[in-house]
């Protein structure tokens, strides 16, 4: 699946889903444009691999709760790559807390990243694929569609992505622009790899294929949604968990 002068954004590429993402579509052929809020070392790595791939890729430093930072990007890269056929919606944070024990300053950052970050970068890459059509693919989370204890903020601003997709589908449908969601259950990732043994045993028995979901795994299935076999597919919530919210 070549696609030699098509241009994918990743945000929140410099590890894990994101860089697993970036990597995958390059080997689809794609040119990848490394968004990353923090780490210029990390995103400089997931840059470097791209190009052992054979694709042209660059990396771009913006938060995206920032509408400025995130204008900025997408100007920017427009300008080295001439334009944006892929957007994966993926930067976003983790905090969990019981409800009692919610902070405020993690509540805002977690909305303003796990749900302004979304509507910032769809409404800049819809911008630029009016006139040529494009898929916008968003990570949600299984949390959006399972409760989770002290996930109440997370499984929120995921619930909010799953109506965005929905709405932003039948609104950009029109401009030849499909948008879809991918909701991952548990994926080995640090933040898995971070939890407690004991906490891990736990979390696997409850997966009814016996075992965590890998990052190439996420990134095959946005790698598919971007293809053909997609045209036909928008405004869709596809649930990667491997039985977890059944």
């Amino acid at each position: 699946m070549e696609n030699n002068n098509k241009t994918a954004l990743v945000t929140g590429a410099s590890r894990g889903i994101g860089k697993a993402c970036a990597l995958r579509l390059a080997e689809c052929g794609y040119n990848v444009a490394v968004n990353y809020a923090s780490n210029d070392a990390k995103a400089a790595e997931t840059v470097a691999e791209i190009e052992k791939l054979g694709r042209k890729a660059a990396a771009f430093k913006a938060d995206t709760s920032d509408l400025k930072a995130v204008q900025g990007m997408f100007r920017e890269v427009v300008k080295s790559f001439s334009g944006i056929d892929v957007l994966v919606n993926n930067a976003g944070v983790v905090d969990d807390a019981y409800l009692l024990m919610i902070n405020e300053d993690s509540l805002t950052r977690s909305l303003d990243i796990n749900i302004k970050g979304y509507f910032h970068c769809a409404q800049q890459a819809a911008l630029k694929m009016i006139k040529t059509g494009g898929r916008i693919i968003n990570i949600s989370s299984v949390s959006s569609v399972l409760a989770v204890e002290g996930q109440g903020v997370y499984s929120a601003t995921k619930g909010a992505v799953n109506s965005m997709t929905a709405t932003l589908a039948k609104e950009l449908a029109p401009r030849k622009i499909t948008v879809n969601a991918i909701a991952p259950g548990f994926i080995e990732t640090e933040m898995i790899n971070s939890i407690p043994e004991e906490k891990r045993e736990e979390y696997l028995k409850a997966v009814p294929l016996g075992r965590f979901g890998s990052a190439r795994e996420v990134a095959d299935m946005v790698a598919a949604m971007c293809s053909d076999a997609f045209n036909y597919v928008t405004g869709q919530v596809i649930v990667l968990d491997g039985g977890l919210s059944l």
